[in-house]
């Protein structure tokens, strides 16, 4: 039934006045918590805003009615109403789609909505679907992301903000979609948005990433090129390919656990940033006549070290099996030392200190 009562924010923020979207906003605002309804009307300003900028008319190059109708309804897979057995994306699609259908809306514009819903978490897809699909993902992202905000015109942020407060939104909505995936795991296939969001509130290895599903596909394929480096994904693992890459003289293996803007010293008074660097650093930087590989220095002051000064004595040798068993800990507060005392080598994981290869910023 089409609500006549007087809705003075459509006025206030001109939003598309007809029976439908005052069907869909009271539709909304009664399903799903504030934070969302809230979310779902904002996103409709930030689109229409870039639509705009855009030089787009609504009427002409855009459905402004239904474009406020796939905003205000895109987030419906995340209320108890619309949660099925699919993802929220598409649970939240199907569930708009009856909302409109029984309202008579032509099945091609449902169809334009369906997308819009559907494919607002797949960026580089909704961008190719359509005009209105296109708008509605960018208002989606301004609200959620930040994503070109600084295109909104001045003030309209902070006057769409004071009627619809953001309340935490970003983290609220992330921690509604978790909650159905952990009731539902089948909404949440590892590689989509939902599998993601649920892969961070699980413990390591709970939910698979993309290289588990390969090696469980059953046909025996093995890495190749690039891919043939295994990726540390815990601290634990970090330590056992550094020892792993260390002995075996793997400058490639070692250079692999960085990051690419990574910090390396191999000298003193020699610094290096960035992978291509320090992946030629050590065969240029040693200063000593030693082998390029990373080295470690026994301890002359019996296991004392001030942060970020290096101590080193004249007497390198290659790294052993067991120096660098205290990395396969987990990691401690920084400055904390983690080698043992007494003449042997100590690391420590603060930022600026260092001994042979920086442990500063190894890619987890």
């Amino acid at each position: 039934m089409t609500t006549d009562a007087p809705l003075p924010v459509f006025e206030q923020l001109r939003l598309p006045d007809t029976g439908l979207t005052r069907d869909a906003y009271t539709y909304v605002a009664g399903a799903t918590p504030d934070f969302i309804f809230h979310h779902s009307v904002r996103s409709y300003v930030f689109a229409r805003a870039h639509a705009q900028n855009q030089g787009l008319n609504a009427g002409t190059d855009y459905d402004d009615e239904l474009l406020f109708l796939s905003c205000v309804l895109h987030d419906i897979g995340v209320s108890e109403e619309g949660n099925g057995d699919q993802r929220f994306e598409v649970d939240g699609a199907d569930t708009a789609a009856a909302f409109l259908r029984e309202r008579g809306v032509e099945e091609q514009r449902i169809a334009i909505a369906w997308d819009a819903i559907a494919l607002h978490t797949s960026d580089g897809i909704a961008g190719r679907k359509g005009t209105e699909v296109a708008l509605a993902q960018a208002g989606i992202g301004t609200d959620i992301l930040g994503i070109r905000r600084e295109s909104l015109p001045p003030g309209l942020a902070d006057e769409v903000h004071a009627l619809f407060p953001r309340m935490d939104l970003a983290y609220a909505l992330s921690d509604a979609i978790v909650t159905q995936a952990k009731a539902k795991p089948h909404k949440a296939s590892p590689m989509t948005f939902p599998g993601i969001l649920l892969r961070h509130h699980l413990p390591y290895g709970a939910h698979p990433h993309w290289y588990d599903l390969l090696a469980a596909a059953g046909w025996g394929d093995k890495p190749v090129g690039v891919s043939a480096r295994r990726r540390a994904e815990t601290p634990q693992q970090v330590g056992a390919m550094f020892t792993e890459y260390l002995e075996a003289g793997d400058i490639e293996g070692l250079v692999s656990l960085y990051e690419p803007n990574a910090h390396f010293v191999p000298t003193p008074g020699t610094h290096l940033v960035g992978i291509e660097a320090i992946r030629k650093g050590p065969a240029t930087a040693d200063r000593q006549g030693h082998p390029p590989q990373a080295r470690t220095a026994r301890h002359p002051s019996g296991g004392r070290r001030r942060p970020g000064v290096e101590h080193r004595d004249p007497h390198w040798r290659r790294p052993r099996a067991g120096d660098l068993d205290n990395l396969r800990d987990p990691p401690t507060p920084a400055g904390r030392r983690l080698g043992p005392r007494g003449g042997r080598p100590v690391l420590q994981l603060e930022r600026g200190s260092w001994i042979g290869w920086s442990i500063d910023r190894l890619c987890l």
